[in-house]
This record gives C-alpha cells, sequence and structure tokens, in this order.
C-alpha cells in the first residue's frame, strides 16, 4: 500500500466519530503523534526525575569496581605486601632504635659539643629549645651559634649528621665576626613517643 500524502489534506475534514472509516494516511501520521506525545509525556512523568538517581548510582558503580580493583590488586599481591611489610617494620625499628630517649638527650649536647671543638670551633651558645609535639614524636630543637672557618663548618655538620644518633642541622647562617666567622644553626633531634609494642621493638 502506498503512502498518498495527498489524503493527509483531509485532516481538517475528519469526524473523530468515524476513526475507522479515516484513510491509512491519516491514520498513519495520527498514531505516531499520538505516540510522540505519549513518549514526551512518559519522559517527563516517569523518566526525568529518576535521571538524577541514575546518574548517582553510575558514579557508585564507577567506585565501587574501583575499589574492588584496589583490593583485588591487594589480594593478589599479597604475599609481596606481606614481605614489604615485614621489612618496613625491621627498618621502623632500627630507626626507632637511632631515635635518642628521654635519659640520652643531655648526652647529645655533650656529642655536639666534641665534634665542635674537635673540628677547632669555638662555641657561642649551645641550648635545647622547646619542644615540639608531633603525632608520632617530639621534635627537640637545639640552638648552636660557633665560630670558626669554613673547612671546620664543614667538618663539624658531617660530624653532626655521622653521631649514632639521628640529628637534622636547619637554617644555616654565616656571618663575619672580627677575624672569624660565626655560624648559626638550628639542629633538632627526635624523641619517639613509644607505646608498649614500640617500646619492645626497641629492645
Amino acid at each position: 500500500m502506498q503512502f498518498d500524502v495527498k489524503k493527509l489534506k483531509e485532516l481538517n475534514e475528519l469526524d473523530f466519530d468515524q476513526i475507522a472509516a479515516w484513510p491509512f494516511e491519516v491514520k498513519t501520521v495520527v498514531a505516531l503523534f499520538v505516540a510522540i506525545i505519549a513518549l514526551i509525556g512518559g519522559y517527563y512523568t516517569l523518566v526525568k526525575d529518576k535521571l538524577p538517581l541514575l546518574e548517582k548510582v553510575q558514579l557508585q558503580e564507577v567506585d565501587l569496581k574501583a575499589s574492588y580493583q584496589g583490593k583485588y590488586n591487594i589480594a593478589v599481591n599479597l604475599p609481596a605486601y606481606q614481605e614489604q611489610l615485614k621489612r618496613l617494620e625491621k627498618d621502623f625499628s632500627s630507626m626507632l632504635k637511632s631515635l635518642p630517649t628521654s635519659n640520652e638527650t643531655p648526652g647529645l649536647l655533650d656529642d655536639i659539643t666534641f665534634v665542635g671543638t674537635s673540628a677547632g670551633l669555638t662555641f657561642k651558645l649551645l641550648n635545647w629549645q622547646k619542644e615540639v609535639p608531633k603525632e608520632f614524636y617530639t621534635e627537640l630543637p637545639i640552638q648552636i651559634e660557633v665560630t670558626g672557618n669554613y673547612h671546620a663548618f664543614g667538618k663539624f655538620v658531617s660530624d653532626i649528621a655521622a653521631l649514632p644518633r639521628i640529628v637534622t642541622v636547619h637554617d644555616f647562617e654565616v656571618s663575619q665576626e672580627l677575624s672569624n666567622l660565626k655560624l648559626k644553626l638550628a639542629a633538632k633531634t627526635y624523641r619517639a613517643e613509644l607505646t608498649e609494642s614500640r617500646a619492645d621493638a626497641r629492645k
């Protein structure tokens, strides 16, 4: 059956009581129109309000897939992670032993004084500063002022780094003082906040 466009001109003359007698072309156009209206109405009444929920669920799906992939990778590499954890615990225990205890901190000043005088420096100032609590440790700053020459400064800093307990140096300031040079710096050591398990690790 061919579609006769000319019969669409009869749309204005149609009687809705005689729908069965309408031409095929007219029925087709009306059916398409009704279908489009139904689709648009269905979208706005049933679908549109559900789109934000769909988007939220799709984002959750992406997050869940990423979480699953991460857990899967951990599960697959569990033996390697366990081995790495053992190495980290061993390294942590070793580093913990390099931190001075409360009883050892006063001796650090003696050690710093010894390496400084051995390098040929004269101390102008060597004092503990206020402790700085951190999450897992306490920072113990030391203010230092010495006089000497560049080579002695270099040896002094190198010897501090070689001490058996961890000491870091910061904020270097070199200035001229009469015939010598003056070095001002801040040294920091660290005291671990020990739990029972960490205390056992130090032994």
